[in-house]
């Protein structure tokens, strides 16, 4: 049995460093994922004036209920969304302010309209700099009151986080009406860790009750990224080894996990208990049809080896990755298509069909998870490349080296 350790959840990280911020005392975060995004999260705290400590293992953030310790600052949030959307709701929030936010130009194209549009509707005075409903941004705080919304999260669920946290910084507190939800989960990884912070916080259906109070400090542990995990279960899948991955068992916050009831579906042996989960597979999958609304973050891990499927694969119900880091389920099809195989493609699907897949090099428009899910397909097609390999950087800085180990130490006799 092969164990590999999983760094950090970026999205559990991202929360809790804006949790910590927000609390009252001093937080202890026990493996937190260090990688470009949550560098630039930290960064990002650090300009707004909040104390950050950053042992190998463990972040110390020193919270400040009333807001920034500086009244001036300018934040530029590199590729993160999360940081991009997070810290100008944060710095919202503030007494008084000024807070100028700028992002990569892969970070611009991506939309915040419905955040923006909800924080204004909040009386925030926020102004964008160029695009409308795009960064770069400016805020000019003096509290948020609080009150009710109606929010449109179906195109990426951070916006309903981003608010949801926000809510017991308000005066009053928030009520927040969501009409479209993608990536659900994510919400449900939210409020644990806003209880977790001492926050009350109740969902009646698609309505979020938030009450005024703040946040406490706490020591968090951040268990590993779920997402990060399924190209290591995706592999063990597709070439019969096996692979235990710890800290992700049946209590965990991420509905990534989740990718392994696709695995499973497609013939894949998975256990799971309440510390770990294990994936064993002979090598042969079959095809499906699956809606992976929820857990679109995995969704190029599974066309990266649909192709060795026994029967076609589709993936229904992906809109919203279209708004990732670049065009995702594009990026997958053209990918495809230059290894020979045959992919077909709708607004919100990707139907790909079994092929012998060609090596080539990997068009990553700069997306880690691309380069990530295409290394999985490169175990059965020797040879593929990647024309910017680095940019694992986002999310998992050693990703090739520790997939080569693992590739190593599950080699079939």
């Amino acid at each position: 049995m092969t164990v590999i350790d999983i760094p950090g959840s970026k999205s559990v990280t991202a929360r809790a460093l804006f949790l910590a911020a927000a609390a009252d005392g001093t937080t202890t975060l026990l493996r937190p994922l260090h990688s470009d995004d949550t560098e630039g999260f930290t960064e990002g705290l650090t300009r707004l004036g909040y104390g950050v400590v950053r042992e190998a293992d463990r972040w110390h953030i020193e919270g400040r209920p009333s807001g920034p310790a500086v009244t001036d600052a300018e934040v530029h949030c590199r590729d993160g969304a999360t940081t991009a959307r997070f810290l100008p709701t944060l710095a919202a929030a503030a007494a008084t302010g000024t807070y100028r936010f700028d992002a990569s130009a892969q970070m611009r194209r991506r939309p915040l309209a419905p955040l923006t549009q909800a924080l204004r509707a909040l009386g925030v005075d926020l102004r964008h700099g160029g695009a409308e409903g795009h960064h770069p941004l400016t805020i000019e705080a003096s509290g948020v009151k609080g009150g009710e919304l109606t929010l449109d999260a179906g195109e990426s669920s951070q916006y309903l986080t981003a608010l949801l946290m926000l809510g017991p910084l308000t005066a009053e507190g928030l009520r927040i009406e969501v009409t479209e939800l993608v990536s659900a989960p994510y919400i449900e990884i939210t409020l644990a860790m806003m209880r977790d912070f001492g926050a009350e916080v109740v969902r009646d259906g698609n309505t979020f009750t938030v009450s005024p109070g703040g946040y406490r400090a706490t020591t968090y542990a951040v268990e590993p990224d779920a997402s990060t995990a399924s190209y290591f279960f995706a592999a063990a899948a597709l070439t019969g080894r096996e692979v235990t991955i710890p800290g992700l068992g049946t209590g965990a916050l991420q509905g990534d996990l989740r990718f392994t009831d696709v695995l499973r579906r497609m013939g894949a042996e998975v256990t799971t208990t309440a510390g770990a989960t294990t994936v064993r597979s002979s090598g042969r999958l079959s095809g499906l049809t699956v809606n992976m609304r929820d857990i679109s973050d995995t969704m190029p891990t599974l066309a990266a080896i649909a192709p060795f499927a026994g029967s076609p694969v589709r993936i229904e119900d992906v809109a919203n990755t279209r708004v990732k880091e670049c065009d995702r389920l594009e990026a997958c099809a053209e990918n495809l298509r230059n290894m020979d195989i045959t992919v077909h493609t709708g607004p919100d699907w990707i139907e790909i069909h079994p092929g012998i897949p060609r090596p080539t090099e990997i068009v990553t428009h700069g997306d880690h998870r691309i380069v990530m899910s295409f290394a999985v397909a490169g175990l059965r097609t020797p040879g593929i490349s990647y024309d910017d390999p680095g940019c694992v950087r986002k999310t998992f800085p050693r990703f090739h080296e520790e997939f080569a180990g693992f590739v190593a130490r599950t080699a079939l006799p």
